[in-house]
């Protein structure tokens, strides 16, 4: 069973293997809530998985040791069970989902993990995972649902008490819910008081619709950029530990994320993969009651593939009205665009690029259509070029 010695006995075995991450403070996330960022996308390998994983393979016995280990990821679960692995002299197989970010691939295998890629998503891989593992006498390393890994996982818990003892509220992102767990059973065990919240992408609310209807739900598809939460099924530890510590878990879109991960990079520098920056989104958007609390946003991880990284970036710009596309419909005849641009020109707005199309069947046969790429604030500042526009006479299609 799991125990406040326990997860201090992890944090013992833990001290000279992961990194102590930063608490820092994040003025401009929520002017409502004073919020600080754990950052754990700044741990060894990117993740806070290694907690659970090493901890979890420090205490198996010579027999299990000797058997190797099999595990099943998304992506950092494979880095923390494929380091924990090779430190401790152990032959390591992981099955990841084929879809996985290539550099959470690459970094698996450069720790020392045999690579095992499975179509489909996370479920496939734990159901390939299972039956390597019969059928060549295996240790299974679960990545959530295993008490060893949620002690692991708990450490963090006790970080952030010395780092921040009079915090109010914390904000943990959720897939499987082995973070969500330790965190919740460590903090709930040593201040009762302190508000535990939970965040999962609407495209993979399997913990959220568990707890509305009582029991574990399994979800038929999952689908969201936050690859590292993308899972179908809660586990029977995880789900007990949530609803017995959890105070609410609330649903994040994927343009709500990718707003998050921009806003961490542009105020913070920090690198947020989609399941990292999930909880600083739930405090952005006003998802939980977060408001007059000292809240503690976790961000997970920063294991994200640079070539998501730009589109998600593209996605966060246009949430935050930081770019808009424009169609406007003209007279064509001199001095129409001239006129246009130096409406914009007046707005602040910065034109990225211009499209002049003059044939199509919607189109008037003495008019034209001007497409404007704009660099924008935000979306009030849209909405003022917008009615500049119009008051001009200009046309918006």
């Amino acid at each position: 069973m799991l125990t406040i010695d326990r997860i201090h006995h992890a944090a013992d075995v833990l001290k000279s293997v992961v990194r102590r991450t930063d608490m820092i403070r994040a003025n401009l996330i929520n002017p409502e809530s004073e919020v600080y960022l754990k950052t754990e996308n700044l741990q060894v390998t990117g993740s806070f998985k290694v907690r659970g994983a090493y901890y979890k393979i420090s205490q198996l016995n010579d027999e299990e040791k000797a058997r190797g280990v099999i595990a099943c990821s998304a992506g950092n679960h494979a880095q923390g069970v494929a380091l924990g692995a090779t430190k401790n002299g152990i032959k390591s197989l992981i099955c990841l989902p084929a879809g996985a970010p290539i550099s959470k691939i690459e970094a698996t295998k450069r720790l020392g993990a045999e690579v095992c890629l499975v179509n489909g998503v996370y479920d496939d891989a734990y159901n390939k995972a299972v039956e390597l593992q019969h059928e060549h006498g295996y240790t299974f390393v679960h990545p959530f649902d295993d008490e060893f890994v949620i002690a692991g996982q708990g450490t963090i818990a006790l970080e952030m008490l010395e780092q921040l003892p009079d915090l109010e509220a914390v904000i943990v992102p959720v897939g499987g819910g082995g973070l969500i767990s330790g965190v919740a059973f460590t903090l709930k065990t040593l201040r009762p008081d302190i508000k535990v919240y939970g965040v999962q992408a609407a495209g993979a609310p399997s913990m959220y619709q568990s707890l509305i209807d009582h029991r574990i739900v399994r979800l038929p598809s999952v689908s969201t950029i936050a690859d590292g939460i993308a899972v179908k099924e809660p586990g029977t530890h995880t789900f007990d530990y949530c609803s017995r510590f959890v105070d609410e878990i609330a649903t994040i879109t994927d343009d709500e994320i990718s707003a998050a991960i921009l806003a961490l990079i542009e105020q913070h520098k920090l690198i947020a993969e989609g399941a990292g920056a999930i909880a600083v989104a739930a405090a952005m958007f006003n998802k939980l009651p977060i408001q007059g609390k000292k809240t503690v946003c976790l961000v997970s991880g920063g294991n994200i593939d640079v070539t998501i990284l730009a589109r998600v970036v593209k996605r966060g710009l246009i949430m935050n009205g930081r770019t808009c596309n424009l169609t406007v419909e003209l007279s064509d005849k001199p001095g129409q665009l001239l006129g246009i641009l130096g409406i914009v020109a007046e707005q602040g707005a910065n034109v990225i690029s211009i499209n002049h199309e003059r044939s199509g069947l919607n189109i008037d046969l003495r008019g034209c259509y001007v497409h404007l790429q704009l660099e924008t604030r935000n979306n009030e500042h849209i909405a003022h070029i917008m009615q500049a526009l119009t008051d001009k006479g200009y046309k918006l299609v």
